[in-house]
């Protein structure tokens, strides 16, 4: 496949394309002379770093500024719409927002472009293997036009990877021209493995994906869909753990989140409902023995206040069970302790031996914010990231996701973010309000 490149400035965001887009796109004969405006070149790009003195150091040196592509249509297009084939495909644990997405693409391919062969994979990657027989759902706006008021996926999902070979040979037998992944960092990985395949094979299909984490892990993203919801409904739970310990003598609230490695959400649901007193995140170390430890603060705070709040996501303190076996999901991934009933154990068990009688209520809110519709910021922020996704399939673009940087959705290639995570900073302004809004300080002896 003679692949191009749509990339002046950093190699490393660069963009492929599956050749010249000629064709012109049919969102023109909709717009009046008023609105051809919103149409984006490749050359449209938004820096990486807002520094100025970084911006300056680069400039002195002579080397690009890196930069992503701007995401939105283009003038041209590659494909034909009349002829064109689009399926979509959900990986992965539920999301708010997945069926928002779903809505977003297929409105924009069917309204937008003219687009009418639109076709949903059911369960993940299982439903390109044909041993599964799973049946493919054909999309159209009439059966997905309420489907953002219910959670889920209406397309289901799975998880554990699939033979590729078998994927591309689907795509190829249905003669899909775009594919579009919405899933996590395993989709993605996939995903890229997918495009190696379809180029090694010189087909003409393009590879679209759409980051979904609720965790908002995705390295080189700056928000991905869903983490506002679970923030949101986060913040319920924290009120009723806060009012539930307010209610007893020495009365304890504690919350397990998602976060498997990275404490976002706990965090940021730290500063929505400023009632927590210790939050704990995969990324910050923390102890549980000693004077500095969790249980010898978490007793001086109900000797104080008599109750506290404790929001932990669920990837923190998994030290503690180093010594037991690792065990694996079908998706590779480690499968994670719950660290939520060891605390719940020890803290019960702490104040047991000091004979000091506790009311501690624990809440894990978990799969039903998973499982639930996105809130009205999550489905305007899908509504974008779902028609710009169809605005780079249409335009050749390919080996590529959606992204959303410095307030701006862009064009991030799948190698510079596949196999990577972003997490909090230790340093950077969240975690460190976190503290100031707890008043917990370190919890490490030593």
């Amino acid at each position: 496949m003679n692949m191009q490149e749509t990339c002046t400035i950093d190699i490393d965001t660069c963009i492929d394309s599956l050749g010249d887009a000629k064709i012109d796109s049919p969102i023109i004969r909709e717009l009046n002379g008023s609105s051809v405006d919103i149409f984006k070149e490749d050359n449209d790009k938004i820096l990486i770093d807002l520094d100025p003195d970084k911006i300056a150091e680069t400039l002195k040196t002579g080397d690009p500024i890196p930069a992503f592509e701007l995401a939105g249509p283009r003038k041209k297009i590659y494909f034909d719409p009349s002829k064109l084939k689009c399926a979509m495909v959900t990986c992965g644990g539920l999301c708010p927002g997945l069926n928002n997405i779903i809505r977003s693409v297929v409105l924009e391919l069917y309204h937008s472009y003219g687009v009418r062969h639109i076709y949903g994979i059911r369960y993940g990657l299982q439903g390109f293997i044909p041993e599964y027989r799973h049946d493919v759902m054909e999309l159209s706006p009439a059966n997905v036009v309420h489907i953002h008021e219910m959670g889920g996926s209406i397309l289901g999902s799975s998880r554990g990877p699939q033979d590729i070979g078998a994927i591309v040979d689907c795509l190829e037998r249905m003669n899909v021209g775009i594919i579009f992944m919405i899933g996590g960092d395993g989709t993605l990985m996939a995903a890229s493995r997918i495009e190696a395949l379809i180029r090694e094979r010189d087909l003409k299909i393009s590879v679209i994906g759409i980051p979904k984490t609720i965790d908002n892990d995705i390295h080189m993203v700056a928000k991905s869909f869903g983490f506002d919801t679970a923030v949101d409904v986060s913040t319920e739970a924290i009120k009723g753990a806060h009012k539930e310990a307010e209610g007893y003598p020495n009365g304890i609230g504690l919350i397990k989140l998602m976060g498997r490695y990275s404490g976002f959400i706990a965090a940021t649901a730290t500063l929505a409902q400023q009632d927590v007193n210790f939050v704990l995140i995969p990324e910050i170390d923390f102890d549980l023995e000693g004077e500095n430890g969790l249980l010898a603060k978490l007793e001086e705070r109900l000797s104080l206040r008599k109750h506290a709040v404790i929001l932990l996501a669920e990837g923190a303190g998994q030290k503690f069970f180093e010594s037991e076996k690792k065990e694996y999901d079908p998706s590779g991934n480690i499968k994670l302790h719950d660290i939520g009933l060891f605390l719940k154990e020890r803290i019960q068990s702490y104040f047991a031996e000091k004979n000091i009688e506790i009311s501690l209520k624990y809440i894990d809110p978990s799969y039903m914010i998973r499982s639930l519709p996105a809130n009205s910021n999550d489905h305007v922020f899908c509504t974008f990231l779902g028609r710009d996704a169809v605005h780079a399939g249409m335009a050749g673009k390919t080996n590529m996701i959606i992204g959303h940087w410095n307030d701006y959705f862009v064009h991030v290639p799948v190698p510079l973010t596949a196999g990577k995570r972003k997490q909090v900073d230790p340093g950077g302004k969240l975690w460190q309000t976190a503290l100031e809004a707890t008043g917990q300080g370190s919890l490490v002896n030593g």
